[in-house]
């Protein structure tokens, strides 16, 4: 399922949402001209979990303090698919979270949705030496937000069945709902494998969590 628009108007531009696809975009762009300097790069800003645990700098060396790395991966990502599915997800589903909290609540919000996903994923596998890099454990916070502000929102989807593609509406509950079944069927399915890669599921599950749990104390009453 491949989501193209919800059918949820807002009042306010979403200036903040804008603003973090912006920077996201920027720093891909940058990731792209580096060439052979990127695996540095990656390794210098990532999230790496043996070094969060552990309180060590694995080489290569890095200049800023390790723990900056659970806010810095948010805006790495490892492909154009990868971000651009996380663009698409934050702008569909993005802007009405923000116009519920406000700009700078929004951006709070976000960031602490990205925190706890990066602790799920640290927390599953603390000893991995794997990058960690992406939006989506954010993005999966303003997901759970929106299945609890917006349940019945209808989201246009692309539903692939096969050869078959088909355009339909499906409620925010079925849509995020089964999104959310995927990421803990898959999250639960690895357990115990060694992650050399891929996607980081447990990542997923806790910023959605978190999301859901958060958005009470940042909504406007």
């Amino acid at each position: 399922m491949l989501p193209l628009r919800d059918v949820n108007p807002t009042r306010h531009f979403p200036l903040m949402t804008v603003i973090l696809i912006t920077i996201n975009v920027l720093v891909f762009i940058y990731e792209l001209i580096l060439g052979p300097q990127l695996e540095g790069f990656v390794q210098s800003w990532a999230i790496i979990p043996y070094e969060i645990t552990h309180g060590v700098d694995l080489p290569p060396a890095s200049i800023q303090p390790i723990y900056l790395t659970l806010i810095t991966a948010m805006f790495l990502h490892g492909g154009f698919v990868h971000i651009a599915g996380n663009m698409l997800f934050l702008w569909i589903f993005g802007n009405n979270i923000e116009d519920a909290m406000g700009s700078l609540r929004f951006l709070v919000f976000y960031l602490l949705c990205g925190l706890a996903a990066a602790f799920a994923q640290i927390a599953v596998g603390p000893n991995s030496d794997v990058p960690n890099i992406g939006a989506s454990g954010a993005i999966a916070g303003v997901l759970g937000a929106y299945l609890l502000l917006f349940p019945r929102a209808e989201v246009q989807t692309l539903v692939f069945l096969g050869f078959f593609v088909r355009l339909v509406r499906l409620p925010a509950l079925l849509f995020l709902g089964l999104w959310f079944v995927l990421q803990l069927f898959s999250g639960v399915a690895g357990l115990g494998m060694e992650a050399t890669g891929g996607v980081a599921w447990f990542a997923h599950i806790g910023g959605f969590i978190a999301g859901i749990v958060l958005i009470n104390l940042f909504r406007r009453r």
